[in-house]
């Protein structure tokens, strides 16, 4: 099974998310930011590094928001999502093509990932309760 972990980086009320090239798979859907957690590497630190690589950014992870487990035709992956937060830098998109950053009302406008859309239900309840600063 293969090990993936994801940003939930909020600006404001809205949160951060990236279309997929369209030469890899799952191209040109849109996904939180984040990657596949390396041997001998934390989740968090996975986390960490894979924000560096392709947001350029250094983050700082927060509280485990979900995990879960998805079954693509290829393969199982366990997503695990953390909140976090920039520390420094400024998002510059170096692995998507188009990144933005999105409110729970725009997720319908948008096609993502399988794997992505319980996390994004979830996140969509919460923030109709709660506004980001108080859930992350």
């Amino acid at each position: 099974m293969l090990q993936v972990v994801a940003a939930v980086l909020f600006r404001g009320e809205k949160f951060f998310i990236g279309r997929r090239p369209e030469t890899k798979r799952l191209g040109g859907l849109w996904e939180f930011p984040g990657g596949k957690v390396e041997a001998g590497e934390t989740e968090k630190a996975a986390l960490v590094r894979e924000c560096r690589e392709e947001l350029g950014v250094e983050v700082r992870v927060g509280k485990r928001f979900m995990r879960l487990r998805h079954a693509y035709p290829d393969g199982e992956v366990s997503l695990t999502l953390y909140f976090a937060s920039v520390e420094e830098g400024e998002i510059k998109l170096k692995e998507h093509t188009d990144g933005r950053f999105i409110s729970a009302k725009e997720i319908g406008a948008y096609a993502f990932c399988p794997a992505d859309l319980p996390a994004l239900q979830k996140l969509a309840d919460l923030l109709a309760e709660k506004k980001p600063e108080e859930i992350k």
